[in-house]
């Protein structure tokens, strides 16, 4: 009797996963005939005008309206099939080289919002009948509580190291770990507007400062010094071989898109085992290019390879390829976020010793 009843339950829960794929698999393949994918890039980039900020922003709105209503599942694959390509192609148009799963954690957080968005946020209907509370009201509290987390999926975008992307070794992940623990109390710190005591207008911009410090040290690093310097595409071979293994080589590639427009982009390909070939580590890649005397052609992309899924394409040229510099590393930026953290500690740690003196006289 318990395993029927198991099959019993377990046929039940999967009819909702099953309704929610079933719809999700005809809006996919409605996106994928009608070309609205290409059509939703096109109109992300003409409201964006080329700013990073104003895609990202516009974006996360459409992935919220996008999962009104929507269970997880068909959640998920919605907003991946319609805005993750948006981010990554628009992304690589800007110079800025961001991962897969950066993009898909970033369009599905906004998309899951949904679920504590107002009128529809289903969320919010099951708190409130649980409370007993208004529905709406209940949704608008739980969105302004949500504001406080907004900006998380942003820093991720910019920063995958918060991911345990690019990380090299134990030391620089504890040191990572310890910063971002920080950051996320100093963060709520500041949104609740109190550290210790009550923070004053600049002990809270104080600590926005620190937090930025904290989450994003390599934006003040690039303003000393860029992470890359670019060299001329014929000695992308030297620079594969010298790639150390599952690292990741860097080009600047430009060519013509299927409607006819001229379009520049930065793309970035993961190798494997390192070896003296560089041009074999690159064809085990999927990417097979063509020298042309000082400039590259690529000449195949390998379908289901690295190199297809990392947005190369086949008959554009290699304009340029990105090396790392020697700079020192970014998280020396985590000491002036620290010295911040203690001012404003020892500020009003004076203020909480001197409350019980004004009491008692």
């Amino acid at each position: 009797n318990s395993v029927v009843g198991g099959f019993n339950d377990g046929s039940r829960n999967m009819i909702g996963i099953g309704v929610a794929t079933a719809t999700a698999g005809v809006i996919v393949g409605a996106i994928t005939l009608t070309g609205l994918g290409l059509r939703m890039t096109e109109f992300v980039e003409f409201v964006a005008q080329g700013n990073v900020m104003v895609m990202l922003l516009f974006i996360a709105f459409v992935c919220l309206v996008l999962g009104l209503g929507v269970p997880t599942t068909a959640n998920y694959v919605l907003v991946a099939t319609l805005m993750a390509p948006v981010v990554v192609e628009l992304g690589a148009q800007s110079g800025l080289i961001i991962p897969l799963i950066a993009v898909h954690l970033f369009v599905f957080y906004y998309g899951i919002m949904g679920d504590i968005t107002p009128p529809v946020g289903l969320a919010t209907f099951a708190a409130a009948a649980i409370s007993g509370e208004d529905a709406i009201e209940t949704g608008v509290q739980g969105a302004v509580y949500a504001l406080r987390t907004v900006i998380l999926p942003f820093i991720w975008i910019f920063n995958p190291q918060l991911l345990l992307i690019n990380v090299h070794g134990w030391g620089e992940l504890i040191r990572l770990v310890l910063a971002c623990t920080l950051a996320t109390l100093i963060f709520a710190a500041v949104t609740m507007n109190w550290f210790r005591v009550r923070s004053r207008w600049w002990e809270t911009v104080l600590l926005a400062l620190a937090v930025v410090f904290l989450f994003r040290p390599d934006f003040f690093m690039d303003l000393l010094e860029p992470e890359y310097r670019l060299v001329p595409a014929a000695q992308v071979y030297d620079v594969a071989r010298d790639v150390s293994t599952d690292d990741r080589v860097v080009m600047v590639i430009q060519g013509l898109t299927i409607e006819g427009d001229e379009v520049k982009k930065t793309v970035a390909l993961q190798l494997g085992d390192q070896g003296p070939d560089g041009r074999k580590r690159l064809s085990d890649a999927g990417l097979q290019l063509m020298p042309l005397g000082d400039a590259v052609q690529i000449g195949q992309v390998k379908f289901g390879t690295r190199a297809a899924k990392s947005g190369f394409e086949q008959g554009w040229d290699v304009t340029g390829v990105q090396v790392p510099t020697d700079r020192p590393t970014p998280h020396w930026f985590y000491l002036p976020a620290l010295l911040l953290v203690l001012l404003v500690w020892w500020n009003q740690g004076r203020r909480m010793r001197a409350v019980p003196q004004v009491q008692a006289a």
